[in-house]
Formats: structure tokens, sequence, C-alpha cells
């Protein structure tokens, strides 16, 4: 996989993900957006881009659409059909209005057309940050199972679901990272707050997710929290 970047907690600096298959362009963006305090993780293709923006949280995506294999829009609208409403900044060389149109349509927040002054992708990203999409933040599902992160209520069928601190924040996460593999070390190190361990934290995590999972999925026909052998967790509906 071709990404780097840096990683956080919610209490780091915002995070943007860049995709952006021309180097020269994603170390400038990289450089302008880092010296403006932003955290910076940069994605030289398509599917890499779309593996990072669905298995890691990001403030905003700046996504080119000329991409290798998967185009931006490929990925837009991928990343939109899986639920995800980080706000996306577009970047493309298509100057005509139908492209314009076309993108925000298919759920891009803004657009800006190359070559761009790197002082207004600075404070459109500014402004994409700030507003952020709330409706993210506030209710996740998945079936009817449904978790309100203000009132930390948690429903499986309309009925209560009463979780420990721990048990809420790792269901929250796996919501977050609904129909993607979660594994052990993600939630060691964004759950647990454990980002250098001599123990690993494996079995912790491992009764955590029972207990959990004998809570939301017990007496129920559809199971939502499966374990993935040797990889991790995933949140997924349509299993029994």
């Amino acid at each position: 996989m071709q990404a780097t970047g840096t990683t956080g907690t919610r209490k780091d600096p915002p995070r943007v993900l860049v995709v952006e298959d021309e180097p020269k362009v994603a170390g400038a963006l990289s450089e302008g957006l880092e010296s403006q305090g932003y955290a910076v993780t940069v994605a030289h293709t398509g599917e890499d881009g779309y593996f990072l923006a669905s298995s890691e949280p990001f403030d905003l995506v700046i996504l080119d659409l000329s991409l290798p294999g998967r185009d931006g829009l490929e990925v837009l609208d991928a990343l939109r059909k899986k639920g995800l409403l980080t706000p996306v900044l577009i970047l493309t060389a298509r100057d005509g209005v139908d492209d314009r149109v076309n993108g925000l349509d298919r759920g891009a927040d803004d657009y800006m057309v190359k070559p761009f002054a790197l002082a207004e992708l600075q404070a459109r990203a500014r402004a994409l940050v700030r507003r952020g999409r709330g409706d993210q933040l506030l209710r996740l599902t998945a079936g009817d199972l449904v978790l309100d992160v203000v009132s930390r209520r948690v429903e499986r069928g309309r009925r209560p679901v009463s979780l420990t601190p721990r048990e809420f924040e790792l269901l929250e996460y796996l919501l977050r990272h609904r129909g993607t593999i979660v594994s052990r070390e993600m939630l060691a190190r964004d759950v647990w707050n454990e980002t250098e361990r001599g123990t690993p934290l494996d079995n912790v995590i491992d009764v955590h997710v029972g207990r959990l999972r004998r809570k939301i999925d017990s007496d129920q026909r559809e199971r939502l929290i499966h374990t993935v052998r040797g990889v991790g967790f995933v949140v997924r509906e349509g299993a029994s």
C-alpha cells in the first residue's frame, strides 16, 4: 500500500486524507495543510484512498478525480454508499460546469479546479472541517441497532441495551467502521489508547467483545458483531 501519514486520537489536530497520485501536488498539499496545523495522511491510488477513508477517522478527504485504477468518482460513490459522511473536497483538471455538477451531485462537498491557489484550498479546508458533518457523529446504526452518541443510549430492536463505558466506546468504534474489519491493534490504539504496550491487550479485547456480543446479539435472529479469525472484528448485517 502506498500510503503514509500521521495517526492520532480525537484530541489530536484535525485529520485530513489527501488522495492524489501526482507526488509534487501531494507533497505541496501535505506541506501546506500541515503548516495550518492539520495531521495529513497521503494515499496515491484510489484503492488506498478508499481503504484509509473507510477504516480510519478523518475530518476531511481531499480527493483527486484522475487516479490510477479506481478513479475519484468511484471512490466517492463507494464511500457514500457505505454511509461515510466525511466532507470531501474534489480536485480535478476538468473545469466544465457539467463536471462540477456531477461531482457535487454524487456527494462531494466542494470542488476545486487545478491549478489552484494553496491559500484558497486552505480556506476551503478550514470551512469544511469547521462545518463537519454532525449527523455522522451523533447517531450510528446497523440493522435495528441504534447508538446515540449524545445521550449514550443504545437500543437493539427498540430494546434498551445497558453497556459499560468501555463497551459503549467499543461499540461506537465498531459502528463507525461498519462493514470494515477492525483489528485488535486498532482497538488497542484507538479505544484503549495504548500505542506502546509491552503486554498485548488481545485477551482483554476479546473478553470485552464477547460481553458486548452477548448483550447485542443474544436471542437475535441476525447477528451483527462477527469475529474474523486471525484478523479482528466487524459489524456486518445479513448474517444469522
